[in-house]
């Protein structure tokens, strides 16, 4: 029943994720939400999330951002960053997702996507075909729309980790 909401892997957080691993099995674009993915909400770029993303495209990743944000957001945050982004991309719809694809020249067989919410986020890239990863939100202290979505993702997480289990 919840399973078009279940990630694909479900992290820690996004600085545990081997992305080398990913990597030798053949992804080579990575889609990230930012707020809660990679920063506190609203925050700009951490010199952590910098060190990821540079490491990320060391590697050979494309990468993109992909958020629900408007421009000015997402654009300042990518300042240091330097990658493709998708602002105002209308998750869950996948309309956005296949964006970013485009924009990276990779397809769902080859695209990995790291968010924090099931309902935008990981439905999103389900639903498009996307390698889904969640992590755990990186702050607690959300935006009260955010709040309330978060207590239905607790019995979907809590049917998830049934028969899964958080990798730390």
């Amino acid at each position: 029943m919840f399973q078009k909401f279940y990630p694909s892997e479900y992290y820690t957080s996004t600085y545990v994720i081997d992305f080398v691993e990913y990597y030798k099995k053949g992804y080579r674009g990575i889609l990230f939400d930012i707020d809660n993915t990679l920063v506190p909400h609203n925050a700009p770029a951490t010199e952590e999330a910098i060190r990821l993303i540079h490491r990320l495209k060391e590697i050979g990743f494309g990468i993109c951002l992909v958020s629900n944000n408007k421009e000015p957001r997402v654009a300042e945050f990518n300042k240091p960053l330097d990658v493709k982004y998708i602002y105002k991309a209308g998750k869950p719809k996948r309309s956005g997702y296949q964006k970013a694809m485009q924009l990276l020249g990779t397809d769902t067989t080859n695209t990995l996507f790291v968010g924090d919410q099931l309902f935008t986020d990981l439905w999103g890239a389900n639903n498009t075909g996307i390698t889904s990863l969640l992590v755990q939100p990186i702050d607690k202290k959300e935006e009260i729309q955010i709040i309330l979505k978060r207590i239905p993702e607790k019995w979907i997480l809590h049917s998830y980790l049934k028969k899964h289990q958080i990798v730390r």
